[in-house]
């Protein structure tokens, strides 16, 4: 698809996608979607290595919000435990275990609305342990104030992850106790303070090719794309309500993936909730597709994920090499 020099902004890339061009992308031919991502994300990336993240939950259990789709919710009958936040030294422990088998970065997720600011210091120190380790820090914690934001910067948060979840017209269909412009507001405080933005979506929750392609316009036309990416397949948990949705088309994932990487050439597009339920094949097509970026590590705040060693002997079947110093 060609581009002119018109619909560039000052970064080289573009922020101006209509949805019918997105739509356009999402209608080609797999083979020819996946070439053109591929070709995309050399220009941007090597395309044999992934960056390999661990996230871990440090508050489980008991969010008032109603997402349909979260095992976490309080108002949901799951076999989930609640837990309060860990204290300091299991997180430490869990950071420095992870950094061993190859993460760069450690993400650590809370099942609040939105932190209080006294949760905000008790974080606060949990970042400043993680980058005493050589690890790059990331929180998900809710809904942020400019003021938390910049408190988070202060203690050396390098990415805030705050998914926009699906399509702004879908959205009312899986949440009602936080608007989509909350949202976009917790996007640009982390923005202002100078926070680093992962921010994705998870697809398969009975959605529609339109509401994915709105999810990644919504996503592309920021006034900066996000640095990292997620794009999530529906984990079914029972007690949610999303409990049986009928499953997400694969090929359609991956077309997915692609079209990311289409839209966002310089992001991190990570793999992240539901590859339990891919095959190697599978995940092999998303890193054709332009997927640089995995979870790695046997839980994802809540459910499963591949183990370690798993990935591992994938990787190395496809000849996949972990980025940073301390990958191997």
């Amino acid at each position: 698809m060609a581009v002119s020099c018109a619909e560039l902004s000052q970064d080289g890339l573009r922020h101006d996608w209509r949805q019918e061009e997105i739509l356009g992308l999402f209608d080609r031919s797999l083979i020819d979607l996946v070439h053109q991502a591929q070709s995309v994300h050399r220009q941007f990336f090597d395309p044999n290595e992934v960056q390999v993240s661990t996230l871990l939950s440090i508050k489980t259990g008991g969010c008032p919000e109603d997402c349909a789709y979260c095992p976490q919710s309080g108002r949901y009958e799951t076999e989930l435990e609640r837990e309060r936040l860990l204290p300091l030294e299991e997180v430490v422990a869990a950071a420095r275990e992870a950094r061993s088998k190859g993460s760069t970065r450690f993400c650590m997720g809370a099942a609040w609305r939105a932190p209080r600011d006294r949760d905000i210091d008790q974080v606060a120190a949990m970042i400043a342990a993680v980058k005493a380790l050589g690890m790059e820090t990331c929180m998900t914690l809710g809904m942020l104030t400019r003021p938390q934001a910049e408190r988070l910067k202060e203690a050396g948060l390098d990415y805030y992850n705050h998914n926009l979840d699906t399509s702004p017209e879908y959205y009312p269909e899986i949440i009602s106790t936080r608007t989509y412009q909350d949202r976009l507001d917790t996007l640009r405080h982390v923005r202002d303070a100078g926070i680093a933005v992962c921010c994705g979506g998870i697809v398969g929750m009975g959605e529609d090719r339109a509401d994915r392609a709105g999810l990644l316009q919504q996503l592309a036309n920021l006034p900066r794309h996000p640095e990292s990416v997620p794009i999530n397949l529906l984990v079914q948990v029972e007690g949610t309500p999303l409990h049986g949705a009928q499953a997400l088309d694969p090929f359609e994932f991956v077309r997915t993936v692609a079209v990311a990487r289409i839209l966002m050439p310089a992001s991190r597009v990570r793999l992240s909730a539901g590859r339990t339920g891919m095959s190697d094949e599978m995940q092999a097509l998303c890193f054709l597709a332009g997927a640089n970026s995995v979870f790695y590590g046997e839980k994802l705040l809540t459910t499963d994920n591949p183990g370690a060693d798993a990935d591992r002997r994938l990787f190395e079947r496809l000849g996949i090499r972990f980025t940073g110093p301390d990958a191997g």
